[in-house]
Order: structure tokens, then sequence, then C-alpha cells
């Protein structure tokens, strides 16, 4: 691919620098207000393609922060070991104090250009300067500028590259009418490379031309209405492509309001499908600057939002590997952010921010509640194939399903055909969600009307698709279909599952244990079990720091080649998914003896909270002179009064009769017995 892109770069750049002299055009310009244009490429109908930076002179927040040291997850995510690539107008200031050597020019460019700096800042400043710091401040960044953006994202995906970030797009002033809401050559060749690079995700900018009036003949309405302004790489079905939001954030993390910022462009694309997809906040952002290594600048638009965007995606990425020890593939990033993005004003997706704002916190979470309470897989749907998943509703909250897939390029591209329809979809994946008869579908927009809410039906056109049933109780089936033939003959896609309950286990920290089985060498302990569950047991010698830890499928561990004499301690979480886990059970202490293994003092506050903690009782309760068991023990049954901060009483045989407490203290205490292998416990009050 990469080769086939050089051949049609060298082959158009000489037809674009024969047209250029013919019609005497400019290579490169800096317009009046900074911005930077450049010829890129003669379109296939003789029209000049310029590049432009999508950015403008003026503050910004990201939610990205939750994910930070200190955020409100605290999950000490920085982006340390990642990199991310950046083309644009020129490269980044690599010698800026807030990259340290963080930033590397990778294609040879000398223009150093002001707005590659800025966007880099976005990205990766470490925060010397309060207010500037980036979402990713210990990631690197590749840079490069724009020239051969798609040969040099074709070698780098194929190097690993998980992500790039183009806060740029075409020129709207300067192409005819058809070009907008076009899927052309060059969204083609985007679909392409990330289709052949299936963990490559580009990330765009939609656009400042809403209020340009560039589009005199939209797919609806009039110029002045603000719809259908994408254009070029903006409509790709596999990126995803940032609109400009002002948003409002609590300091929990939630969206308190936000509203599609004044100069961001709208969609719809020609055919119908949801773009932009997300917004992120390009109000106004401090970052760094080009004219010194010290120097900074507060600019806004959607080239300011995108890097926002792309910084919490990597992020996300980080998050991944350090949780499952792999990256996600695009689609099920992409699908994740989509899912997961904050709904403004009407429920569903619209043609102004699509599917809302970026939300990397519940991202986050989503991840990491993965098989417990959401779903995330990667999946291969065959031609002729239907998938299907049964799945348990969390009662009482919103059941999301979503499919997600990097769709193969379409064969089809509009060589100057005014608001042509074609849906550019070549694989037509379907999800739908059933429950006693009732289907659920997903959600889709109408083109012929971009002002109107989202409805649900058959989406026909979007790489994505996602299904929202409120209030949801019982068990639904999810079916994942396909229409016609699959290219390829089959197609992966990721499944999202929000809102669902995927095990019985419940996370309460492990209860009734109990030591027995004591041998020579060996002690069996044991304890109550909860279904579906994985536990993670830890003892130590007392005398030692560290804990030895183990898991096991059920209630029960044996503990072997202990040492006589020597005081242990041990206790046991619950584990219902990989990260969901119980606080630690209490934990006891005790010295091995042999078969006269008694247990020793316990972390009393948890004895206390832990439920199922009683195993019998006693009366009185509360008692002054003395106290009678509710059952019948041994001969041999030895009870044990600790006081609630740990401290050994009484100790003496339990005989079936009372056991005096009058020379105890008012106060609340514990009660154990050891009944041959068996040991119980229980609470009791003193007057």
């Amino acid at each position: 691919m990469q080769v086939d892109l050089e051949f049609d770069y060298e082959k158009n750049r000489v037809k674009t620098l024969a047209v250029a002299k013919a019609n005497h055009l400019k290579m490169k310009e800096v317009l009046p207000n900074g911005k930077k244009v450049e010829l890129q490429e003669i379109g296939e109908d003789g029209s000049p393609i310029y590049y432009e930076t999508y950015s403008d002179d003026a503050s910004q927040t990201s939610r990205a922060s939750s994910l930070h040291t200190n955020g409100i997850l605290d999950l000490d995510l920085d982006g340390l070991g990642m990199q991310v690539g950046v083309w644009d107008a020129g490269v980044a200031l690599t010698t800026h104090q807030e990259y340290d050597v963080r930033a590397t020019i990778v294609d040879g460019s000398s223009e150093i250009d002001g707005h590659a700096t800025m966007v880099t800042g976005s990205l990766i400043s470490s925060g010397i300067k309060k207010g500037a710091q980036g979402v990713a401040y210990r990631a690197n960044v590749l840079s490069h500028d724009w020239t051969r953006d798609k040969i040099e994202v074709t070698e780098a995906a194929a190097n690993g590259l998980l992500l790039s970030n183009h806060s740029y797009g075409i020129k709207t002033d300067r192409v005819p009418d058809w070009y907008f809401g076009s899927y052309i050559k060059v969204a083609q060749d985007w679909d392409n490379i990330m289709y052949n690079a299936p963990y490559y995700l580009m990330v765009t900018a939609a656009g400042n031309a809403r209020h340009s009036g560039d589009n005199e003949s939209p797919i609806f309405g009039t110029s002045a209405d603000g719809f259908d302004l994408m254009l070029g790489f903006t409509i790709a079905k596999n990126g995803l492509t940032i609109a400009g939001s002002n948003s409002k954030i609590d300091n929990k993390g939630n969206l308190k309001e936000a509203t599609v910022s004044a100069y961001s462009s709208y969609g719809p694309v020609d055919d119908g499908r949801i773009k932009p997809d997300l917004a992120g906040d390009g109000s106004s952002i401090l970052s760094t600057d080009a004219i010194g290594n010290t120097s900074y600048d507060v600019s806004a638009g959607t080239s300011m939002a995108t890097p926002g965007v792309t910084g919490a995606l990597l992020l996300l990425q980080q998050y991944n590997e350090q949780l499952y020890g792999a990256y996600l593939k695009a689609a099920t990033l992409k699908g994740l952010a989509l899912h997961t993005a904050d709904d403004v004003d009407a429920q569903g997706p619209d043609y102004k921010m699509g599917w809302g704002v970026m939300n990397a916190k519940r991202a986050a979470e989503v991840l990491f509640q993965k098989d417990f309470s959401t779903h995330i897989s990667e999946n291969t749907l065959t031609e002729g194939e239907t998938f299907s998943y049964t799945v348990a509703a969390k009662g009482g909250e919103t059941l999301t399903a979503s499919i997600s897939w990097t769709d193969p390029a379409s064969e089809y591209i509009n060589r100057g055909d005014l608001n042509n329809t074609t849906a550019a979809l070549v694989n037509d994946l379907d999800i739908r969600i059933t429950q006693d008869g009732k289907t659920f579908l997903p959600w889709k927009l109408n083109p012929k009307n971009p002002k109107a809410e989202a409805t649900q039906g058959d989406n026909l056109v979007d790489p994505f698709e996602r299904i929202e049933i409120p209030n949801a109780n019982g068990s639904y089936t999810i079916t994942v279909s396909h229409k016609n033939n699959l290219k390829e003959l089959n197609q992966d896609f990721s499944l999202i599952l929000t809102g669902v309950s995927l095990t019985e286990c419940k996370i309460n920290a492990p209860s009734r244990l109990a030591l027995s089985n004591a041998l020579d060498n060996q002690i069996t302990l044991a304890w109550a079990e909860t279904p579906d569950g994985l536990y993670e047991v830890q003892y130590r010698n007392e005398n030692e720091e560290v804990w030895i830890s183990e898991m096991v499928t059920s209630g029960i561990k044996e503990f072997k080649n202990l040492i006589l004499n020597e005081d242990y301690i041990v206790r046991v979480r619950t584990f219902c998914s990989q990260n969901m886990a119980s606080e630690f059970s209490m934990e006891y202490k005790f010295t091995f003896e042999g078969t006269d293994t008694f247990v020793g003092e316990l972390d009393m506050n948890q004895v206390l909270n832990a439920e199922g903690a009683v195993d019998f009782s006693v009366f009185p309760n509360p008692a002054v002179h003395q106290i009678n068991l509710n059952m019948v023990v041994g001969e041999s049954a030895m009870y044990r009064i600790v006081s609630a901060s740990g401290v050994e009483l009484k100790v003496g045989p339990a005989k079936n009769e009372p056991i005096h407490v009058e020379d105890l203290a008012s106060g609340l205490y514990i009660l154990q017995i050891k009944d041959q292998e068996v040991y119980k416990s229980t609470k009791f009050y003193k007057n």
C-alpha cells in the first residue's frame, strides 16, 4: 500500500506543480489571520485542493484529567512509553521546555510551525507552566508535516502506531460545492489504510467553517443553516472526526452542560452517516508556542479540541494494556469512545456533535468493570452467520449495546456529482436486541432533515450502531447479523455492553473463616463461598512484611510446610472479575503448633464489619454476670474472649456451662470457640 501511495503522490505532485505554474497558484501562503495554507493536490475534477489548519485565536478543560495521578479515578495514567503521531502544517518546536526529549521530527522537515507546536503541547506538555499540561503529559510525539501524510502514516501504522492527530483539512472556500459531504479518493485512501492496519486510528478535526457560507448547495436547507460542511478525510468511515464544544464539567467529572462551538462545522455526510463523531472542548486552550522554548499562546477551534480527544484515547490504550496486557483494536477504541460519550440535548446522536462529548472517565470505568457489569469483545462475523449473546440486565439501569467495525474502503468515490447519496458502507452489519418477542433497534439520523432528533430503525450507513434500553430488567438476547455479501467473506467487529450483570458473584469480603485439619506441617482454611467467585488468599509469617498470594477457585485452601511454633497471619478476598474485587476479610493470626493450633489475634474492625462473621450466638446478650452458648460443644472445646482492640482477656474450657464475665469491664467483646478442628466466633456486649 505504501508503494502504491508513493506512486500516486509522485504522479499527483507533478500534476499539482504543473497546474500551479500554469494558473499562477501559490503553493504556500500565510493568511492575514496567521493560518498556513498549502496546495496539497489537484482533485480528479481539476480543482486545487488546499490544506489549512483548523484553529483560531482564543481555554479548554479535559476530562482525561480524571485518569491522571490525583485525578478522580487516580489511575496514574500519563502516556509514559506511548507514542502518538502528529501531522500538521509543519513540525513542532521539539526543543520547547515542555517536551524534554519526547517530541521527535520523523520526516526530516525543517519548517517549525506554531500550530503544530500548539497541537503537540496539547498532547504531551509536561505542565511546567500551570494550565498548559497536555492530556498525555509523558507520552512521545512523532512530528511530521502534512506533505506526505498518507504515505508516512501507512509506514508508521505498519510499525505499530496506534493513533495520529490531524488538526487540518481541505480549505472550504477553494472547492466546488459537490466536494462537501462527498466520499472522494482521499477518504477512500484513509479508510483503506485503517482497514489494513486494524489497530491504527486516525483522529481529525471537523473544521471551523460553520458560518463561512462556502457550501451554497447543501444537502439540506441553505448555507446559513451550517449543515453539510464536512470535507475530504473528515468523511472517512473508519476515523474519528471531532467537533468543538463549550462544556462545563463538575468536580466529579460529570458533564453539566454543553453546546456546540459557534465555529464548528456540521455534518451530515451526503450518504447520511453521522459526522462529526464526537466533540471535545476546544473553546480556549493554553499551549506551547513556537516563538521560543518558553513561549505559550492561547488558541481555539476544532484543531484544539482534537488533540484533547486523541490524548484521552492514548491514555485508554495505555490503561487497557495495563489491565489486560494488550491494546484495543481501533474499532474497539472508537466504539468505546462513542459508546461512553455524554449525550447532549436530545437522546441519541446528531449532526452537530455526533454521539456527544468525549468522556474518558466513563470509558476507563467500562474497561475496568469488564466481565462484571460491562462486556467488551472483539469478534468475527463470517458470511451467512449470525452472532448471538444472551445477557441479564443490571436491574433499573440503561442497557446499552454497541457494535463497531473497521469497514473496507468503498469502491465508489464521487467524481463531481452534487449531494450523491450512494452509501460508502461496504459491509452492513446489524445489531438487534430482543426480549419476549419485542425487538429494539439502533439509533439513526435522517440527512434529509438533519435538525430532527435521532430515531430508532435500520441503520444502513454507519459502521457503528448503538441501542439503548432505559430501565432494563430481565434477560435480553443481542444478535449481530449482516445484509448482502461480506467483502472478504467476513468482518471483524467489536461488541460493547454496559448496564449488564455478567455474574452472580457478590463483591463481599469472605466470611466465616475457619481453620481445621491441622497436621504436622499443614493446616486448612475454609470460608463461605459466593457463586462464580475467585479468591485471593494471602498469608505471611508475622515476622515478615511480604504477603504470599495465591488464587483459588473454591472456598478452601491448604497451607503446607508451616513451621512449628511460628506465628502466621492469613486473609482472603473475593474476585468477581479480573479487576472487581472485595476488601480483604478479617485477618487471622495463629500460632502453628501442629494438631494443637489455635487462632490468635484478629483484626477486630474487620471482624465486626464482616458480613456473616457470626456463626453462633450467646445469651443473654447484653450480659451482666455470665453468658451461655446456644450450641453443644465437645469435651475438648476451648473458648477465648478478646477485646474489641484485639487483646486476649480470658481463655478456658467451654464445658456446656455458663462462662463468667462479671470481671470484664462494660463494652464489646469477641468470643471464639475451638471445637476439635472447627473455629467459630460471635460478639457480645457486657453491661
